[in-house]
C-alpha cells in the first residue's frame, strides 16, 4: 500500500476526500484579481541554422510549430526544402491553421557542460503569427523534457538533472490594446461547419474573414442536422402516362432476389428515406397497381439503392427538356481565376412529387412497398425536371456565363476574388429562397484548380 501511494494518483470514488491538506505556496500570492500579472512563460534561447533565436517549450501544444513569416526571418529559402504534409487540419483556440508542410532541422541547446542537438520536424504554419519556435508535447516526450517551476524556473533533457538549462526572463508588461468586438456566432459557425468545406489557399486572411462572413450570413443555404435536404418550394413533378388503367403485367412487377449483404444494406437505404420523408410505407390496404423492383449497385465498396424504372419508363410520355453540355461548361471553367464548387446533396430528392402521380413511384422490396414522396434517381424525366427549375430560378446568372449547374453540381466562375465573393452571394440567396440544401462537406470556395463535372479543371 505504501509502495502504491507513491505512483502518480487518478481520482478514485473510492478515495476519502476528508482529509484535505492546502498546498504549500512556493512564493507571494499576488493581490486578489491580480494574478494574472504574476504568470510566467517557458522560453529560452536556443541556436537554429547557427543563429540564436527564441524556442517557447509548450505542453498544450500538439506538436512542433512555427509561423511562416518568422520562420522567413531565420530561414530565407526554407520554402524549397519543405516536405510535403497529408491534408490534416489543425487548429489553435478553435481557430483553423493552414499548415503548407514539413520543415526538417537541428536544435541546438546551448549549455557549459556540453550543447545539446536534437533533429526536429516541425509544422510551418501559414497563420501563425507566433515570434518564435513552438516546442510541442510531440518533442517534450520523445526527449524526455521535463519543465521545473519551483524558486529556480528551468528545464532538464533526457531527465539529466545535473544538466539544468534556464529560461528566459519574462517581461511582465502588460499592454491593452482595442479589439474589436468577436461575433461568437460566427467563430462558432467557422469551427463547427467551415471546417467541413475547403476554402482556397490563395486569400488573405481579411479575404478569408469576408468570405467565412458572407457564408454565415447565408447559413440557412446549407444542409443541417435538423433540415438535411430541404424542399424546394413550389416545383413539384408530375407524371403522364401514355396508356390508362387498367395498367399492363408489366409495369407490376415483384421485388429482385438479393443477397443477405444486399438485404442488409436495402434495409439500411429504407430507413434513411424514411426518416428523410423521402418514401412512405404503403398501407395493407392501400391498392397497388404499379410497382418498381430496385437494384443495389455497388461502387468501391459502398451501396447505393436505384430503382429499375425501365418499365414505367416505357409508358411515360417523355420530357425532352435540354441538358447542358460538359464540354461548353468546361471551356467557360477555363477562363476563371477563381471556382467554388457546391453539391446539392441529394438534388433530385429536393423536388416533391404531386399526390396524383406519387402512385407511379412506388418501389418493392423484401419488406414491403414504399412510395416515393419526392423525385427519386433513375426516374426517366428526372434530370429534365430538374433542369428545367435551375433555369427558371437562375436565368439571369446563367445567360451571363459565371454559373453552371449541371444536375446537382453548381458551379461559380470569377476573375476576382471581389466578384467571385458578390456572385456567390447572389446564388446563395437564391438558393435560400427556394429552400434548397447545398451540402458543405462537398463544398469548395475559391481554388484555383478542383475537381468538377469528374474532370480536373482550371485556368
Amino acid at each position: 500500500m505504501e509502495s502504491y501511494s507513491h505512483l502518480p494518483q487518478l481520482n478514485n470514488s473510492q478515495l476519502d476526500l476528508s482529509k484535505i491538506q492546502h498546498a504549500q505556496l512556493m512564493k507571494t500570492k499576488p493581490k486578489r484579481v491580480k494574478c494574472y500579472t504574476d504568470g510566467n512563460s517557458f522560453i529560452t534561447e536556443v541556436v537554429i541554422y547557427n543563429k540564436p533565436t527564441k524556442l517557447l517549450l509548450d505542453p498544450g501544444a500538439f506538436c512542433f510549430c512555427v509561423g511562416k513569416s518568422f520562420l522567413k526571418t531565420c530561414v530565407p529559402n526554407f520554402e524549397d526544402q519543405l516536405l510535403p504534409i497529408d491534408g490534416i487540419k489543425f487548429n489553435s483556440a478553435s481557430n483553423p491553421m493552414k499548415a503548407l508542410g514539413i520543415f526538417e532541422t537541428n536544435v541546438i541547446f546551448p549549455h557549459i557542460n556540453g550543447n545539446l542537438r536534437i533533429t526536429v520536424e516541425f509544422v510551418v504554419m501559414e497563420n501563425c503569427s507566433s515570434t518564435h519556435f513552438i516546442l510541442g508535447n510531440d518533442y517534450l516526450i520523445m526527449y524526455g523534457i521535463d519543465l521545473h517551476n519551483n524558486k529556480d524556473r528551468y528545464f532538464t533533457i533526457e531527465d539529466n538533472k545535473h544538466q539544468k538549462f534556464s529560461l528566459l526572463p519574462f517581461d511582465r508588461q502588460i499592454t491593452v490594446i482595442k479589439v474589436a468586438p468577436v461575433n461568437l456566432w460566427l467563430e462558432r459557425f467557422k469551427s463547427e461547419w467551415l471546417n467541413e468545406a475547403e476554402i482556397s489557399l490563395y486569400v488573405t486572411d481579411s479575404q478569408e474573414n469576408e468570405l467565412s462572413a458572407l457564408l454565415y450570413d447565408h447559413r440557412e443555404a446549407f444542409s443541417s442536422d435538423k433540415e438535411p435536404l430541404g424542399v424546394v418550394i413550389c416545383n413539384e413533378v408530375e407524371i403522364i402516362l401514355n396508356i390508362e388503367r387498367r395498367y399492363p403485367p408489366l409495369s407490376r412487377r415483384p421485388a429482385y432476389p438479393e443477397s443477405p449483404k444486399s438485404r442488409e444494406d436495402l434495409e439500411i437505404h429504407i430507413k434513411e428515406l424514411l426518416d428523410l420523408d423521402v418514401i412512405r410505407k404503403v398501407g395493407h390496404n392501400e391498392e397497388v397497381e404499379i410497382t418498381t423492383p430496385v437494384i443495389v449497385a455497388w461502387h468501391y465498396g459502398k451501396s447505393r439503392m436505384v430503382g429499375d424504372f425501365r418499365a414505367l419508363k416505357t409508358y411515360t410520355v417523355p420530357d425532352r427538356y435540354p441538358i447542358p453540355k460538359i464540354q461548353i461548361a468546361l471551356a467557360q471553367i477555363s477562363q476563371a481565376v477563381y471556382i467554388t464548387t457546391m453539391d446539392a446533396l441529394k438534388g433530385f430528392h429536393k423536388n416533391v412529387v404531386t399526390p396524383r402521380a406519387r402512385k407511379y413511384l412506388r418501389i418493392i422490396v423484401h419488406c414491403g412497398v414504399y412510395e416515393y414522396l419526392r423525385m427519386p434517381f433513375g426516374f426517366k424525366n428526372a434530370p429534365s425536371h430538374f433542369q428545367r427549375m435551375i433555369n427558371e430560378i437562375f436565368p439571369e446568372e446563367l445567360s451571363e456565363g459565371w454559373l453552371i449547374i449541371y444536375i446537382y453540381e453548381i458551379i461559380v466562375c470569377s476573375k476576382t476574388l471581389k466578384e467571385h465573393v458578390y456572385r456567390l452571394s447572389r446564388v446563395l440567396t437564391k438558393v435560400q429562397h427556394i429552400n434548397k440544401k447545398i451540402s458543405l462537406k462537398k463544398c469548395h470556395f475559391g481554388l484555383k484548380e478542383l475537381k468538377a463535372l469528374r474532370h480536373v479543371v482550371s485556368n
